[in-house]
């Protein structure tokens, strides 16, 4: 069994987000009694690229892919598809919160103007990190539900830091996982920097 962390993990990094408008993916399921926020016939997707720095609990990079929805309890976000480069996240990400995480490997080059990451050819993101959107330190709440092997799990968690618009190319392949995603512009590309993340801070089990 490989060693990880205890709840909660405060983590510290950097995340490249982008929204997306999408027909609803095959096998792209909720937790029962969700609802996926709609605009029209299509759904909300996020996709971030993030990297945790030395520092915090753990250090490693990310791709992860997020829906919110609705239903009992209020807004809730659930991750099906993500991947880590570190076997540590993989196991505790599964066994704490089910998350899904499973491993890749990752590249990625930065500056304080511009940054470029990818996993593999199945996806990639060429931006430039644009003006500051808001002053002072943004606090984000991000309650996450997750069902895997039969549990149920809420983890309510926090990002704090500092948002910036993204002027982005992301990129994904047509034959690969994130296919749903391929030749779709985002609404919108920020950049969440020098953040702190607090995950598992308070959590549901059932």
């Amino acid at each position: 069994m490989t060693a990880y962390p205890p709840e909660p993990w405060y983590l510290g990094g950097s995340l490249l987000v982008g929204v997306f408008l999408v027909p609803q993916p095959e096998g792209f399921e909720l937790p029962d009694g969700r609802h996926p926020l709609r605009i029209g016939r299509r759904i909300i997707v996020g996709a971030a690229f993030v990297r945790y720095v030395p520092g915090g609990a753990l250090s490693y990079d990310e791709l992860l892919v997020a829906t919110p929805s609705l239903g009992k309890g209020g807004l809730r976000f659930t991750i099906p598809q993500i991947w880590v480069d570190s076997a540590a996240s993989r196991a505790g990400g599964r066994e704490l919160w089910a998350i899904p995480k499973e491993l890749e490997t990752f590249t990625r080059t930065e500056t304080s103007t511009e940054v470029t990451a990818s996993m593999g050819s199945v996806a990639s993101i060429d931006a430039h990190f644009g003006r500051r959107i808001v002053p002072g330190m943004l606090q984000l709440a991000l309650p996450i539900l997750q069902v895997l092997g039969g549990r149920r799990v809420l983890s309510r968690n926090r990002v704090i830091g500092r948002i910036f618009g993204l002027r982005s190319d992301w990129d994904f392949s047509p034959d690969g996982p994130l296919g749903y995603l391929s030749g779709r512009k985002p609404l919108l590309s920020v950049a969440i920097r020098d953040a702190s993340i607090i995950f598992g801070m308070d959590v549901e089990r059932s």
